[in-house]
């Protein structure tokens, strides 16, 4: 099995969704299931059906998880240290050539927020920036064609 990077704070957001689930969204599945079944004829009961598919979601979901949890290889970026070189994990200060400045940490797929600036490790630019350093221009080829990235800063934290 292939390991699954994950920085410190992913793997507590897997584990608290997991937890949540276990502890919170089962036991209401379970009782509204119950509760369906009080309603008679299953056969034409559209709550125990969605009740039905619930469970089947969550429990999915808990074993997608704790899957990921198994073959997790979970980093702590404060504790990197890979002489100014973009790695997983690496906080990144880039320029965009209109003089823009956007920053982006490099994250696990289940991490990953635009939003928040966190960018999977798998996303195009992510791969155009991993082991480039301060001064280094990356190109990214994007859909509306190749737009460069001057690498500002690199921080671990």
């Amino acid at each position: 099995m292939a390991t699954i990077p994950l920085t410190r704070r992913g793997a507590e957001l897997l584990r608290s969704e997991l937890q949540r689930l276990k502890t919170v969204d089962r036991h209401a599945v379970i009782q509204a299931i119950s509760e369906a079944r009080g309603q008679g004829d299953l056969s034409e009961n559209a709550e125990y059906e969605a009740a039905k598919d619930k469970q089947a979601f969550i429990e999915g979901r808990i074993a997608e998880i704790e899957s990921k949890l198994a073959a997790a290889l979970v980093i702590d970026p404060s504790r990197l240290d890979a002489g100014g070189r973009v790695v997983f994990g690496a906080t990144v200060e880039l320029e965009e050539a209109g003089g823009q400045r956007v920053t982006y940490q490099i994250v696990g797929d289940d991490e990953a927020d635009l939003k928040h600036g966190l960018i999977s490790i798998s996303s195009p630019i992510a791969r155009a920036l991993i082991g480039k350093e301060s001064g280094d221009v990356a190109e990214v080829q994007a859909p509306g064609g190749v737009k460069s990235y001057e690498i500002v800063d690199v921080r671990y934290q």
